[in-house]
């Protein structure tokens, strides 16, 4: 218990100054983002949607002002949590495992009081990059559209080095269309559910 409280303490302010670190330290390009800020210009919000294993720069890349990020009740969601409530998000604890249908509702009140919601619709036991029906069922209990984001790097001179991909979705059907330009494969779970053709990239 006590390593456990000193790596609580610890760890996240280290977290956070990394993640500002890389920051920094890497030349970042955004493209298509453009297309989230016509949202916020409408007043609207959005649910950010990001595989599991892309969640190290979201952070940095989040446009928005109010974020609310569902993170799993483990010990490694509390250490998230306190990582990401350094950057001004504030989390809903709950996951497909443990405390889900709690979290789904406390996540729609959120979504229809004029916030953004922020997800991982693979969830940290996967299967990897396999969209799961909660954020479907999260877009048309709240009339949010779904934004896809993710992120890419690439070796030091590189012009892609750094990039961040948005990918807009509208909120009617909670569905994609077109072809995807994320730099990685979305696997489809259901036939209403295609990677989008609009994207947005931040290297």
């Amino acid at each position: 218990m006590l390593m456990h409280r000193i790596k609580m303490a610890l760890l996240p302010p280290v977290g956070a100054w990394l993640i500002r670190f890389l920051g920094k330290a890497v030349r970042i390009r955004t493209e298509g983002g453009d297309t989230v800020d016509e949202l916020y210009r409408q007043g609207r919000h959005i649910i950010l949607a990001f595989w599991h294993g892309r969640q190290l720069m979201i952070p940095l890349a989040y446009r928005g002002t109010e974020g609310h990020v569902l993170i799993s009740q483990h010990r490694d969601g509390e250490l998230i949590h306190r990582i990401i409530a350094r950057f001004g998000f504030r989390s809903v604890r709950g996951s497909t495992t443990r405390g889900g249908a709690v979290a789904l509702r406390q996540l729609i009140r959120l979504g229809k009081s004029g916030v953004d919601l922020v997800v991982t619709p693979d969830g940290p036991k996967g299967p990897r990059q396999v969209v799961k029906i909660g954020v479907i069922q999260l877009a048309k209990a709240t009339g949010l559209p779904i934004v896809p984001l993710t992120f890419s790097c690439s070796k030091k001179k590189s012009s892609r080095a750094g990039t961040v991909s948005w990918s807009r979705t509208h909120s009617a059907g909670a569905c994609f269309s077109g072809e995807s330009r994320s730099g990685f494969p979305l696997t489809r779970r259901r036939q209403n559910w295609k990677p989008s053709g609009a994207s947005l990239r931040r290297t």
